[in-house]
Parts: structure tokens; C-alpha cells; sequence
């Protein structure tokens, strides 16, 4: 039938805990939650919401455009080959003596993606550490601004669970301060799909295992935010006993 609704779907993993943060998060979004199956430590969710026909003035408008950027690509490579023959003219011929360029100095930039962010020394992270809401705008505005650069915490592990069908890696849910799977504020920072090893143990009393309440100091390499998930994804450099 013409007037027959058509429907988009999503699905989505949660991590226990935090279901009803996403179907709020979904909801505003103009989804509506059709099924939800529980797991031990995870849930998976999924949603569906009317699909929005394209206008076909839109259609056409799309057409033009990818017209239009064939058109620049097309004359951007005729520059860049123009470019290209300058380049080799003005190019000395082999053998000339040529002055050695001293070492560059580092930027700011530079010497700032070298250095690791600490609660102490980053107002920011010490605000986001005891953030309440795992959800918060703060999380995914903290991980744009400094997406790749070092992080070092004091924290502990909030949960730990195989991914997927092996045995030998996990999903890692980690948390600021000392109380493990009771960790009520700041982000719900994710390793995801690591190896024990890959976490580079340190320390004085290395343990043979770990697991949920083991407290570390985390280093890691900042990653992307999941708004949807509420999960702060990192990458482990280092893992400190403590």
C-alpha cells in the first residue's frame, strides 16, 4: 500500500547498568525500542523509527552536485600535473651542493601531543573524572579535543567480560578512583577487544590475574566517545599496580 509506514532499525549493545540511559538518548531521537534481550553483562537493544522519504527536488539537487565535483576533481588533477612539471624544471640538476636545513624547533602543538594529560596538571579531565552522568555532552566534547593523546588516571576495574567467543580477550570497563563495579561517577572509559598482555602490566607485584576491583593507574591513548553506548573508548599504553 502507498501509505504503508516504512521503517529504519538499530540495534544496539549496552553494558549492564546502562539501558536506560540509551532508550532515553534513542527516544529523543525518534526511536522507539521494539525488542530487548538481557545478558549476564550485556543487553542488546533494538529500535526502529518511520523512515523520511527524500524529496525528489532533493534527488535531483544531489545529481547536480555530484556533477559539479566531478567537474572540480577533474580540474584539480590538471593543476596538480601542471604543478608537478614546474616542480621537476625548477628542481636542481643532480649533484648541486645544497645548505643543510638546521633542526626544526617543536611547536607548541608538538610538545603538547608528547605530554600526558593528568587530573592534576588538566583542569578539564579533573572535572570529567567526576562527572556523574556517563552520558554527559562533556565526554564526547573532551574526546574531540584531545582524540590521540595520552591520559594517565588513578582508577580501578569496573567490569570485565569476554568479547565475544574468546576466551582470551575482554572488553574492559574501567572507572576513576577505587571502588571497582560500585564506581558511581565519571566516564565508563572501555578497553575493547584486549589481551591481558596488551594492558603492559607494571610495577612492583605484578598479579598473575585480575579482575573487577583491581585498582591500577591507567595510561592510555585517548579514543572516540559512543553517545550512544555511553562509552568512552580508550587504548591501553600502560597499566600500573599501585
Amino acid at each position: 500500500m502507498a501509505d504503508e509506514i516504512k521503517y529504519e532499525y538499530k540495534t544496539v549493545q549496552t553494558v549492564r547498568g546502562t539501558d536506560g540511559l540509551v532508550i532515553s538518548k534513542m527516544q529523543k531521537d525518534g526511536w522507539e525500542v521494539v525488542e530487548q534481550s538481557r545478558g549476564t553483562l550485556r543487553s542488546t537493544l533494538t529500535f526502529r523509527r518511520p523512515k523520511k522519504p527524500m524529496p525528489w527536488p532533493l534527488v535531483g539537487a544531489g545529481a547536480a552536485v555530484l556533477a559539479i565535483i566531478a567537474i572540480v576533481i577533474g580540474t584539480a588533477a590538471a593543476l596538480s600535473d601542471a604543478g608537478e612539471q614546474e616542480d621537476k624544471a625548477a628542481k636542481p640538476p643532480a649533484g648541486a651542493s645544497e645548505e643543510p636545513s638546521a633542526t626544526p624547533t617543536p611547536t607548541a602543538a608538538e610538545r603538547a601531543a608528547v605530554e600526558v594529560i593528568t587530573p592534576e596538571h588538566n583542569s578539564e579531565f579533573a572535572a570529567l573524572l567526576k562527572a556523574a552522568d556517563t552520558c554527559d555532552d562533556a565526554h564526547a566534547d573532551f574526546a574531540t579535543k584531545y582524540a590521540g593523546r595520552t591520559i594517565a588516571f588513578n582508577g580501578s576495574i569496573v567490569n570485565m567480560a569476554p568479547h565475544g567467543d574468546y576466551e582470551t580477550r575482554y572488553d574492559f570497563l574501567l572507572g576513576p578512583g577505587d571502588k571497582g563495579p560500585n564506581t558511581t561517577v565519571g566516564p565508563a572509559f572501555q578497553y575493547e577487544d584486549v589481551n591481558v598482555s596488551e594492558l603492559s602490566l607494571t610495577g612492583m607485584d605484578v598479579p598473575a590475574t585480575i579482575g573487577a576491583g583491581d585498582t591500577f593507574r591507567f595510561i592510555a591513548e585517548v579514543g572516540d566517545f559512543n553517545a550512544v553506548q555511553c562509552l568512552f573508548h580508550l587504548d591501553p599504553v600502560s597499566t600500573e599496580t599501585r
